[in-house]
């Protein structure tokens, strides 16, 4: 097992300045402009965070790899901390551009303008949290991460699910690799359904669980598969709600 270097060995200049919050907030001042950078009171060296003036977007987090000269960012949004927006690169000027693009309500879109390392997970801000709308944004990010993966055969199976109404209406997520279903969306989540396993571009599983137990169904295309887990669907289910929503009840239940 390789040991990481000392922060202070990969990363002098940082150390140099006594944070990465400070460094951030140098490049940014040498390009013009202002970052509000907080350093991380455990690791100041290797993490760093640009709070949003927009209150649907947390904290912009910004990490320094542990074993090259390399910096991450991560964006989430504020009600399922979901992520926005990620991207990596070796050029701290370009963060810090990122930052305050992200720190300023600049639309998503216009951050990748701004600094081109950035990636867009697919998923749309929804201010509002209202649940129809997240369950679309998640849908369009997980439609995104599945085109990018090289397995043709869950690419398929999304696309497939995400075709369907019966399943398009309803939140998506991912366990063990298993394509799962809820009525409700993040952060407290009510699965309902079957669960979609792509096992090869010509193999799919639907079972009652995501270990492959209670098997319902093979099938040799993601249409049948998807096909096989509508029939499987409980009768009367509603558009979908908010998680928030159950993770109340379920205290009023509990108290």
């Amino acid at each position: 097992m390789v040991t990481p270097p000392d922060p202070a060995v990969l990363y002098p200049d940082i150390a140099t300045q006594g944070s990465l919050g400070v460094a951030l907030q140098a490049v940014a001042e040498e390009g013009g402009f202002s970052v509000p950078v907080t350093a991380s009171a455990s690791d100041p060296l290797r993490y760093a965070a640009v709070e949003s003036t927009l209150p649907h977007r947390r904290a912009l987090l910004v990490s320094s790899s542990a074993i090259e000269r390399r910096w991450r960012i991560r964006g989430e949004e504020s009600f399922q901390g979901m992520p926005l927006i990620v991207g990596d690169t070796d050029d701290l000027a370009q963060v810090a551009r990122a930052a305050q693009a992200w720190h300023d309500g600049v639309p998503l879109s216009d951050i990748r303008q701004v600094a081109p390392f950035v990636h867009l997970t697919g998923r749309f801000e929804v201010p509002d949290h209202d649940p129809v709308r997240l369950t679309e944004s998640e849908w369009q990010g997980m439609r995104t991460e599945a085109s990018a993966r090289e397995q043709p055969g869950y690419h398929a199976l999304v696309e497939a699910a995400y075709a369907e109404p019966a399943l398009r209406g309803l939140y998506p997520f991912t366990s063990h690799w298993a394509l799962r279903f809820s009525t409700t969306t993040g952060p407290w989540m009510s699965t309902v359904g079957p669960c979609l396993l792509a096992d090869d571009v010509d193999r799919y599983t639907v079972s009652a669980g995501f270990t492959g137990s209670g098997l319902i169904a093979q099938a040799t295309t993601a249409q049948e598969a998807v096909a096989a887990a509508v029939r499987h669907l409980p009768s009367g289910l509603g558009p979908v709600t908010s998680g928030a929503d159950l993770a109340e009840n379920r205290r009023e239940l509990s108290s």
